[in-house]
């Protein structure tokens, strides 16, 4: 292939890429970067005070609540300070994938206020809107406390408390943690932080910029590859598998094409089923093929999205524990959700 050729094939792959990355790199460094400003004014104790009735019972450090605070704002940056956290001891693999568990509620809660209230509801009208963002709400909290008592049950009591008796010249992965761990400024006898707001400002980005340069080439790959493999395939033959369910739960017919467009894009899917409810549709049944449309998604929506972006924050193997976690909870939560609003009233 000539030199051109390539130029022409590849530019558009990376001018569709590029904002993205750029866009999560941002998100990530502020979430980086905030927990080590965190940690350096001492924050993470006023924080602990109000997360401490999810942290606690879960066995998790006080630091897990300034990232599940930080995940009602943003997921990315959540993320990114649970992976800071991670990588300099203060959280272990299974400590991580409980608060990544944790954080669902917390992450569901942001979209509200972005994306259900002021887009979804006005499409779907007032009762049929509720009860989809209601169904969602009540599965993200459920994995929420899923990941509380999987914590109380597989963390010891100790480990929330004991400072993380881990090696503070190691990581999880084996590594050597140097200038990018998170750790805390000085302090004096009363335990307050001691170093100038500058310095520890200054430390804080310090620490943030060795993160993003391992993180971001690694995430731009992935997404490259990812977005080469999505224009070449034909990944529409994933909404396939929801005829059969469709035929067993007893939905309209309408009910495949309205998952098809609701499995590739949210907002189109709500508009196509909206003006079929009442008629083909009661209130229930166009949730239920909404919430079928969601698990249809998660197959494409886990490609084109979840694992660039986990791959990206903790690398393969450990980013493909949290998709796994994540994809079988919120299927089992989803089928929960969807037996309940089939049962006749």
């Amino acid at each position: 292939m000539q030199p051109a050729a390539v130029v022409d094939a590849v530019w558009p792959i990376l001018v569709e890429v590029a904002p993205r990355v750029a866009r999560i790199a941002v998100l990530i460094g502020v979430g980086v970067f905030l927990a080590n400003v965190a940690v350096g004014f001492g924050l993470v104790e006023y924080i602990a005070a109000f997360s401490k009735y999810l942290t606690r019972p879960a066995n998790l450090p006080d630091e897990v609540g300034t990232a599940i605070v930080t995940t009602a704002a943003s997921t990315t940056a959540g993320y990114g300070m649970l992976a800071d956290f991670r990588e300099s001891g203060r959280l272990d693999d299974v400590e991580t994938l409980i608060a990544v568990t944790i954080n669902t509620f917390f992450g569901f809660v942001q979209h509200i206020f972005t994306f259900y209230a002021p887009v979804l509801i006005p499409i779907l009208g007032l009762e049929v809107g509720l009860l989809y963002v209601g169904a969602r709400a009540a599965i993200a909290l459920c994995i929420t406390v899923v990941g509380v008592l999987a914590g109380g049950v597989l963390l010891s009591r100790g480990a929330a408390s004991d400072g993380r008796d881990a090696d503070p010249a190691t990581t999880p992965d084996g590594g050597v943690a140097g200038a990018s761990d998170v750790s805390a400024g000085p302090s004096d006898d009363a335990g307050n932080d001691t170093d100038p707001p500058l310095s520890v400002l200054q430390t804080a980005a310090e620490k943030t910029w060795p993160k993003l340069r391992r993180i971001v080439p690694r995430l731009a790959v992935v997404y490259v590859i990812v977005t080469v493999i999505v224009r070449t395939q034909d990944l529409q033959s994933a909404t396939a598998v929801a005829e059969p369910l469709t035929s067993i739960l007893g939905l309209p017919g309408a009910s495949l094409p309205v998952i098809a467009v609701f499995a590739f894009e949210t907002t189109a899917g709500a508009a196509t089923i909206a003006p079929m409810i009442g008629s083909t549709f009661t209130p229930r049944t166009a949730v239920v093929t909404m919430l079928l449309g969601g698990i249809v998604s998660f197959a494409v929506s886990t490609f084109k999205r979840s694992i660039p972006f986990q791959y990206g924050i903790w690398g393969p193997r450990f980013g493909s524990k949290v998709i796994v976690v994540n994809t079988v909870l919120k299927i089992v939560f989803i089928a929960v959700a969807i037996a309940v609003l089939l049962v006749p009233v």
